[in-house]
């Protein structure tokens, strides 16, 4: 099992890698697409009322025949009024929304932690749908506005929060943050992860171009340090979000795309509520 999930590790890495430095922007975003609708499909598996098979399946083609459909004018920057129009209803509205049903409602849901709930839900696979738009939208954007490097430094935010939360964890937690939704999480941990994304933060802003640097130079310090506090506070809330629905539809992993990891949601979890709020924060609006 460690060797299979090592291969599929470095086989990820490699394909991101090769998305991030190729010349054109399409292959990254083909692949944030294809992430995104296998995501989708994985969680209105786990919330899709009556457990239709099919359903998650076409509302995982439709979005991305719907993201791929709205990408190519993004990128040729041909852009009709139409999808002007739709461009600025995403940035101005639906960013927003879904950004402040994480930090409210998903943080609420959590820290509720009914495991017990029932698994199909008609709200949660909405909000599903919308979470995974908003995303796939403020990735998208930034990628096409800050370049490759302020996607990975703010990937890292997440991986140095969710790393350093394992290892705190393991070495000094104590106190349980949410045992009816993921028992081995601790609030040590937490605050080991929030720490290390902080530190991060304040460290990558020295270098240029970095999504420290673009919130150095929009922020004062106290309020960057302040606004990586949230951003991997809330890496924590998709983290046990989703241990949430797995728990109240009674599986481990939301597929098994990706051996030796599970699916793609469990992969990226963390990165749902962070990429519209790490948008808005950042000060980079669609155009």
């Amino acid at each position: 099992m460690l060797a299979q999930r090592v291969v599929t590790a470095i086989i990820l890495l490699a394909v991101l890698l090769g998305a991030l430095l190729a010349p054109s922007p399409w292959p990254l975003v083909l692949l944030l697409t294809l992430a995104a609708a296998c995501a989708l499909w994985e969680w209105l598996r786990l919330t899709w009322p009556g457990k239709s098979v099919v359903g998650p399946a076409l509302a995982g083609l439709l979005f991305f025949v719907f993201a791929l459909a709205l990408a190519v004018p993004w990128l040729d920057e041909t852009s009709s009024s139409l999808v002007l129009s739709l461009s600025g209803w995403l940035g101005s509205w639906l960013v927003p929304a879904v950004a402040a049903v994480w930090v409210v409602g998903a943080t609420a849901l959590v820290m509720r932690g009914d495991a017990q709930g029932r698994a199909g839900s008609t709200w949660l696979s909405l909000f599903g749908v919308l979470a995974v738009v908003a995303a796939w939208v403020a990735l998208v954007q930034l990628y096409l506005a800050q370049g490759s490097w302020f996607l990975v430094s703010l990937l890292a935010l997440i991986w140095c929060a969710d790393i350093a939360a394992y290892f705190t964890g393991r070495a000094f937690g104590r106190r349980k943050l949410a045992p009816r939704v993921s028992p081995g999480k601790t609030w040590e941990g937490a605050v080991g992860g929030v720490v290390a994304a902080v530190a991060w933060v304040l460290a990558s802003a020295w270098w240029p171009g970095s999504f420290g640097a673009v919130l150095a130079d929009r922020w004062p310090w106290w309020a960057v340090a302040a606004i990586s506090v949230l951003l991997a506070a809330l890496s924590i809330v998709g983290d046990l979000f989703e241990s949430l629905l797995k728990r109240r539809a009674g599986v481990k992993d939301s597929s098994q795309l990706l051996p030796g990891h599970g699916g793609v949601y469990d992969r990226i979890d963390a990165l749902l509520p962070v990429a519209p709020v790490a948008l808005l924060l950042s000060g980079i609006f669609m155009s």
